[in-house]
């Protein structure tokens, strides 16, 4: 079955049957903030699973549950086989969810290891429950986003990770120059079921939703073969997990802004700002109270701090401690940048250097992407330096042999004696990559032309003027680093 599937089979898949049966949403009128921040009326969901049902909802979530790929459940299911699937049985989920009969499979427990130590659980659901799950979301949170809090920012439309850090960096500025780091330990496993379906409750009384909801809750883990129930947590991995995530913390964050605090939360993270350590501590010692007693959930000693912004990370980044902060990388987010780069360029990996540089760029632009948010260039291009010297180092190591390498650095424009002078030399392949010889054969523009990503792309439009003092007869030489 391709991916790409013809329309008309996509109308025969999801029946139009049911189209119009869903409440459509209101005008989008003026509203106070008040209205905005209010709990849904029920009266809105009380025909939820017509809604979840409707074709072009389910075409929607389709789309996005290939999109994001993901592996199989517990049924071995692919999100390729699942059209076909869907096409074949549709109509009797169809029955199943509109009756409030539709039973979820076990989700297939994966541990990941955290960058600091330990595991966390990921729960995969089958590719039809990502399915399912993910039209359930698209609805819900069409009617719950509007009354989230403007400090949430985690698994929100419109709203990013790098907002968070710009509020963050905003607070800063104006003066708030301490931060209550607040840690939830294990928030995804510790979550109430009980207590979360009272707060579902308040929001949709359609009595199929929040029988399917629940079933999703306890659907159990698959772990060696063996099904284990579940009566608390959200297992992460399904597409309903992040909003039921942000439900639960929308308490939090109502409280948080009862007492006038100003505060960033993304997911589980959360940074409070406030002016002097005294302050911090008071406010750490009640709100850990609050996130205790009334939200049951279980504050991280370990993790959770009353420090200064620079001495803390956030989503990644931390900041500066000049007048007006800049966003700069966090030190463990340029750790683990480091060990993987290691591991993609180890030059023992047996790999032409078109075959390493294939991950390595994807993972750079992915990396990029995200950690280019940064203001200080300066640390990109020594990391986009250093990342040069490893693929030098690799280069080197494949050239072996001493004729080899005269032969190489003679094809690149290097005179003979310091060529050969370059490859008879006793350092390693890691002293040599920033030898002046090896960088005039290997410039900077050959990586370039490579296809290598660079961090710092704005040295591609503004390169520095500088050169390279050279041992080489013309005493200097343009190579970069």
């Amino acid at each position: 079955m391709s991916d790409l599937w013809p329309k008309i089979q996509m109308e025969l898949a999801f029946s139009p049957e049911s189209k119009g049966e869903a409440l459509k949403p209101g005008g989008e009128g003026s509203e106070s903030l008040a209205a905005k921040r209010s709990t849904e009326s029920p009266a809105v969901t009380e025909r939820l699973m017509e809604e979840v049902v409707e074709r072009e909802n389910l075409k929607e979530a389709l789309r996005r549950v290939k999109a994001n790929k993901g592996s199989p459940g517990v049924d071995g299911m692919t999100v390729h086989q699942l059209p076909g699937y869907l096409k074949e049985h549709w109509p009797t989920i169809r029955e199943q969810l509109l009756n409030g009969t539709y039973q979820p499979q076990p989700v297939k427990r994966v541990e990941i290891p955290k960058p600091d130590g330990g595991v966390r659980k990921l729960g995969i659901p089958t590719v039809l429950d990502r399915f399912v799950q993910q039209a359930v979301m698209q609805v819900l949170q069409k009617r719950w986003d509007r009354t989230f809090s403007e400090q949430s920012y985690g698994f929100r439309p419109h709203r990013s990770a790098h907002q968070a850090v710009s509020r963050a960096q905003q607070y800063i500025s104006e003066g708030l120059h301490w931060v209550v780091d607040l840690d939830l330990e294990k928030f995804f496993d510790r979550v109430n079921h009980d207590k979360l379906m009272g707060r579902v409750a308040k929001r949709v009384t359609d009595k199929r939703g929040l029988k399917l909801i629940r079933a999703f809750l306890n659907a159990g883990v698959m772990e060696n073969g063996l099904v284990s129930p579940v009566d608390e947590g959200t297992p992460q991995g399904g597409p309903l997990s992040p909003l039921l995530s942000n439900l639960v913390l929308d308490e939090l964050d109502r409280e948080l802004e009862r007492r006038g605090h100003r505060f960033v939360r993304y997911a589980d993270d959360c940074n409070i700002y406030v002016r002097s350590q005294r302050a911090g501590q008071r406010v750490m010692e009640s709100i850990t109270h609050f996130i205790t007693r009334k939200l049951k959930l279980k504050v991280n000693q370990e993790k959770s701090a009353v420090a200064r912004p620079e001495e803390r990370k956030f989503l990644g980044f931390s900041f500066t401690s000049d007048p007006e902060p800049r966003r700069r990388i966090a030190p463990k987010a340029l750790t683990r940048f480091k060990q993987r780069i290691r591991e993609l360029t180890r030059r023992t990996k047996g790999v032409s250097l078109e075959q390493m540089l294939r991950p390595l760029s994807e993972y750079l632009l992915g990396w990029r992407t995200y950690f280019g948010f940064c203001q200080t260039p300066i640390r990109l291009e020594g990391l986009d330096s250093w990342i040069r010297r490893r693929l030098r180092s690799v280069l080197w190591t494949q050239w072996k042999r001493h004729g080899r390498r005269v032969d190489e650095l003679r094809g690149r424009g290097v005179g003979r004696d310091w060529a050969v002078k370059t490859a008879c030399s006793a350092h390693g392949p890691w002293r040599l990559s920033h030898n002046p010889t090896v960088c005039q054969a290997l410039p900077n523009a050959y990586f370039d032309a490579l296809g290598l990503p660079r961090l710092a792309t704005w040295l591609l439009h503004n390169p520095p003027n500088r050169r390279v003092r050279s041992r080489m007869h013309g005493g200097v030489a343009g190579v970069g680093g």
